[in-house]
């Protein structure tokens, strides 16, 4: 017979994940936006004219391309910190 859901306990509120996931985002802001300068200066400075619709696409592609992987990579590290991997329990674990 299947066991049900244990009580979820309440949120772990871990000062120093937030912090450390607040630093990670904001460095790697500051390195999507150099990412998009030298994106910039490439269309600028390769040759053939470039489109305004193309600086505008590769601009917000390289920038969010950078925050996306930033924010989930920052989560696991958040989620890591926090104590929310500890309180997983694995239903299929045969030793207890």
């Amino acid at each position: 017979m299947p066991r049900p859901d244990p009580v979820p306990t309440p949120r772990i509120a871990n000062a120093h994940a937030w912090a450390r996931y607040r630093r990670i985002m904001r460095w790697m802001t500051l390195l999507a936006l150099g990412c998009v300068g030298v994106t910039l200066a490439y269309f600028r400075f390769g040759g053939a004219p470039v489109p305004i619709n193309m600086v505008i696409a590769g601009s917000l592609g390289v920038f969010l391309t950078v925050m996306v992987g930033t924010g989930l990579m920052s989560l696991v590290f958040l989620s890591a910190g926090s104590g929310h991997d500890e309180a997983v329990e694995d239903p299929f674990d045969q030793r207890g």
